[in-house]
């Protein structure tokens, strides 16, 4: 008896125009989710610029300790960095890898302060000083589809909310 696949000659091997296809949408998905997930959100990209400054602002606050002199956070709606206090005047932290002058991921952002600063205009102003105890404040970071919390309790402890 005969085999049918030897009557009509040798059997095709390779993949069917389906099996291709099922292939290609399983990549097309499995790069969609992975391109997806590579790509931060706008609040995970606020997040981690409200992460980075609640550590540097516990490294402020030591430093102001350690320094014996005030230390402060400063801001606008692109950019912060660090100020020390020497002779009465404000002087931005230059040589310090960490307290260096950044820009945000996401600018412009609103910045919120409470309680709100006193009058004037200007940027926005976080003053730390010598003593290991200070004011409580929450600092807000927002833009138009998110919002982000910084909540420092006034003895060292920063949160992001």
């Amino acid at each position: 008896m005969r085999r049918f696949d030897t009557l009509i000659g040798h059997r095709q091997r390779g993949f069917t125009l389906l099996e291709l296809l099922v292939v290609m949408v399983i990549a097309g998905v499995m790069l969609g989710v992975v391109s997806f997930n590579a790509m931060p959100s706008g609040r995970q990209v606020l997040e981690n610029d409200a992460r980075r400054i609640a550590l540097l602002l516990q490294l402020a606050r030591d430093e102001a300790i350690v320094r014996n002199t005030p230390v402060a956070f400063e801001a606008d709606a692109e950019r912060y960095r660090f100020l020390v206090r020497t002779n009465s005047v404000w002087n931005a932290i230059e040589k310090d890898d960490l307290l260096r002058e950044r820009g945000f991921q996401r600018a412009p952002l609103t910045l919120l302060l409470d309680p709100p600063p006193g009058p004037g205009s200007g940027p926005l102003r976080i003053v730390f000083g010598r003593e290991p105890v200070d004011k409580p404040f929450v600092l807000t970071l927002a833009t138009d589809d998110a919002r982000v919390d910084i909540r420092a309790d006034g003895i060292g402890h920063f949160v992001v909310e």
